[in-house]
Order: C-alpha cells, then sequence, then structure tokens
C-alpha cells in the first residue's frame, strides 16, 4: 500500500487543474485556510477517511499465510484478497470521479466509507475463500471513491496556499492507515486469528468513518456538473494517444508490480524457515514503509540533478539492489533488501506521477485518475503473479517476476529518451 509520499505524487494532478482556476485575493477568497473556521475539523475528517480507507484496502496482505491455512489454499489462490480489492478499485476511480462532479465530493466520499466499512464487518464471516475475494473486490470498488474525491473537495474548499498542507494531511492519512492496518492485523492474529483481526480492523474503520461524517464541513464551493459521458471518453482517448502519458502509466504499473508482489509473498516466506518469524513480527515488517516518504520527498531533488529519466533509472537500478540482496538467507540482509526495493519504489512511483500532471495540460484530474487507475491494475497483477512466482518457484520466483517489471520500466525509459532526442511529444 502506498506510503503518505506515494499518494500525494499520485493526486497531485487531479488538484492541480481545479487548484489554479482561481486567482482571487485573499480578502475576497472565502475559502478556508489554516486557522480560520472548520479548518482543523476539515483536515482531521480527512485525514480519518484516509486511514479507514488505506486500512481496509489492504487489511489481508500481512494476514495471508494465515488465510492460506484457514482455508487449506495456496499463495496465489489467497493472493486474490488483494488483488480483487486493489483491482476493483483501479476500474472504479474513473468512474467514481465523474460521480463526484456529479453528486458532491462529501456524499461520494461518506456513501464509499459506509459500504466499505459495512463489507469490512461482514469480512470476518466469509464462509469461503471465494466469498471473502468477492466481499473484498466490493470493498475495493467503494473505496474508489475516497481518493477519487478526497482532493477535489480539498481544491474547491481550501485556500491554494493552504492547500499542499491540507493535502499532506489527508496523505498522511493514507500511510498511517496502509501500514497500521498490517500492523494491528499482524499482532491481533497472532494472539486471536485472522477472522478477529479483520473485524478489530473493522471497528477501527468504523469509527473513522463516523467520526469523518461528524466533523467533514458541508461543502461551499462545490458547482454539481453533469456526468457528460462523451466529455469525458474524448478527454480519456486524448489521454490515451499520448505515447508520453501512456509510458508514465506502464512505468507506475510495473514499479507498483514489483512492490505489490514482493509484500504480497513476503509474509509467506518470512513465516517459513529458516526465519519463522510470528504474525506480529511479520506485520510490523510493514513499518519499512516509513522509507518511502523519505524517499519519495527526495525524488525531487534527484529530477532535478539527474533529470527525471537518470531519476528513473536509478530508482530502477535501487530496486534491483533490492531484490537481489533479498535472496539471502540472512534475516538483517532481507531487510535490507526490503529498504532497498521500497525506497527504489517510492522514488520512481513519484518521478513517473509527477510527469504525468506535468505533462498534461488538459484534463488533469482524469489524466491522474488514470495514472491511479494503471497503478492499481500494477498492484493487483504484481499481488498475483508474485504469488504465483512464489508458488512455483519459492522467493527467487518472486524475484524474477520483479526482475522482469524493473527491465520494462528501464525499456520503458529508453524508447522515451529516444523518442526525447527526437522531439518533444505533443501534450493535451
Amino acid at each position: 500500500m502506498p506510503s503518505a509520499s506515494t499518494e500525494a505524487s499520485t493526486t497531485v494532478g487531479a488538484v492541480s487543474a481545479t487548484s489554479d482556476t482561481s486567482d482571487r485575493s485573499p480578502a475576497a477568497d472565502s475559502r478556508v485556510a489554516p486557522g480560520g473556521p472548520g479548518y482543523r475539523r476539515m483536515s482531521l475528517a480527512l485525514f480519518l477517511a484516509g486511514v479507514a480507507a488505506f486500512a481496509l484496502l489492504y487489511s489481508t496482505q500481512a494476514l495471508l499465510p494465515l488465510i492460506s491455512d484457514g482455508f487449506g489454499t495456496t499463495a496465489s489462490a489467497a493472493s486474490w484478497t488483494v488483488s480483487a480489492a486493489t483491482g476493483a478499485l483501479a476500474l472504479f476511480v474513473l468512474p467514481m470521479s465523474a460521480l463526484s462532479e456529479r453528486f458532491g465530493r462529501r456524499a461520494v466520499m461518506t456513501a464509499s466509507l459506509v459500504v466499505a466499512v459495512t463489507v469490512g464487518l461482514l469480512i470476518p464471516f466469509a464462509p469461503s475463500l471465494g466469498a471473502l475475494v468477492v466481499l473484498r473486490a466490493v470493498q475495493g470498488a467503494a473505496l474508489a471513491g475516497v481518493p477519487a474525491s478526497a482532493t477535489a473537495y480539498l481544491a474547491e474548499e481550501v485556500r491554494p496556499k493552504a492547500l499542499i498542507t491540507a493535502i499532506g494531511l489527508f496523505v498522511a492519512g493514507n500511510s498511517v492507515g496502509g501500514m497500521s492496518g498490517r500492523v494491528v492485523t499482524g499482532w491481533v492474529a497472532q494472539e486471536w486469528g485472522w477472522r478477529v483481526a479483520l473485524g478489530v480492523l473493522g471497528v477501527i474503520a468504523v469509527g473513522c468513518a463516523v467520526a469523518f461524517r461528524l466533523l467533514l464541513p458541508a461543502p461551499k464551493h462545490f458547482v454539481a456538473g453533469s456526468l457528460r459521458p462523451r466529455v469525458l471518453g474524448r478527454t480519456v482517448r486524448a489521454h490515451l494517444g499520448n505515447p508520453l502519458l501512456c509510458r508514465l502509466y506502464a512505468i507506475g504499473a510495473l514499479f507498483m508490480a514489483v512492490f505489490g508482489g514482493v509484500y504480497t509473498v513476503i509474509g509467506y516466506r518470512l513465516a517459513d524457515a529458516p526465519f519463522s518469524l510470528p504474525q506480529g513480527v511479520i506485520g510490523s515488517i510493514f513499518l519499512v514503509y516509513l522509507v518511502g516518504t523519505v524517499s519519495a520527498s527526495t525524488a525531487g531533488r534527484l529530477a532535478g540533478r539527474l533529470g527525471r529519466r537518470g531519476a528513473l533509472y536509478l530508482a530502477g537500478g535501487t530496486t534491483t539492489a533490492g531484490l537481489v540482496v533479498s535472496l539471502s538467507d540472512s534475516l538483517g540482509l532481507v531487510l535490507v533488501g526490503l529498504v532497498l526495493i521500497t525506497a527504489g519504489f517510492f522514488a520512481g512511483h513519484a518521478v513517473a506521477s509527477s510527469s504525468v500532471s506535468h505533462t498534461a495540460k488538459e484534463g488533469r484530474a482524469q489524466a491522474s485518475a488514470l495514472y491511479q487507475s494503471a497503478y492499481y491494475v500494477g498492484s493487483s497483477a504484481g499481488s498475483t503473479l508474485g504469488a504465483v512466482a512464489f508458488h512455483a518457484g519459492g522467493w527467487g520466483g518472486t524475484v524474477s517476476m520483479g526482475l522482469l517489471a524493473v527491465l520494462g520500466v528501464v525499456g520503458i525509459t529508453v524508447v522515451g529518451s529516444h523518442a526525447a532526442r527526437r522531439g518533444p511529444v505533443p501534450v493535451h
């Protein structure tokens, strides 16, 4: 699951088009600012929405070994509890963003969280793996409404100079939710099993969702529009016809395929010999995500020194080094490998996602939504393929899958370098 910096980079494009539309003076601007009425409530509400959404989205990832044992199934089959959620989110991000244009950001986020937490309370009672996968798919589709609406809400209700800070708090909620969800479920499951762990997480998400709805101020600057599927379709087709944007979408998907595959399977590896770690310790491994906050925040400086393509090469090289180091049977070296994989992934993802916003001069919200769709498709595919590779060839199989994905990133970047030498790509 993406950390704060990851989600920040994927939402910048969605915000930029909206936040740039107003040049009102501060005195005439009725939108909220730090210290103003409603700002703290708004920030806390969206922080809690992020916690609930991203804790639920990846809730089963740290529990896959226990789910496999509980249903007597393989790692690749259990991995569908992650892939179904992220895949459904990928499919529904764009439609949910369109619904929020018609029915309002707060209404869509509220409906999304109500459905997601309701399903979260049902998931611990899933009678079979198939039922669990279906419930997770429904949950992922519902959760698509949160990232699709939150940044647009902030862009409309917060003054431009305070917008990055406000988004940062929402994104911090994403990070806290994604990381703490895995850690909490790991330790609870160690004592009481995976069903109780998911139940506890569901109750926590309910509390966050209720507080979100009570705290979030009613929007004052939202103007409803029509769904206009033809206009949306033209914008999407224009973005998909831009070779540079398509390369960036592919890079984001491939980086996430590596990341999703590694973190879906790592629990199985650490639970087996020679490590044989308890479930609580395995869940705590996800604290490595904090490395991503640092690497993503430095990606801009790297791109400034090396250029965007240079930064992508460095990110790919760092990820490759981490994959190779993780092959060791030393727990210390495995952790070093995870740190390098995480740092490389977040840096590469930050560069690619920010490049989408830089490239798309019109329809940036849709360009960002398409990137998020590709990103979560990569997460879904990587989770499944990584587990299949692990089942077939152990950790070495998962590493081989990751190396192929990184090779794809490098190949696409090389193609981009050649295209840049031939001349600029028209942007939309």
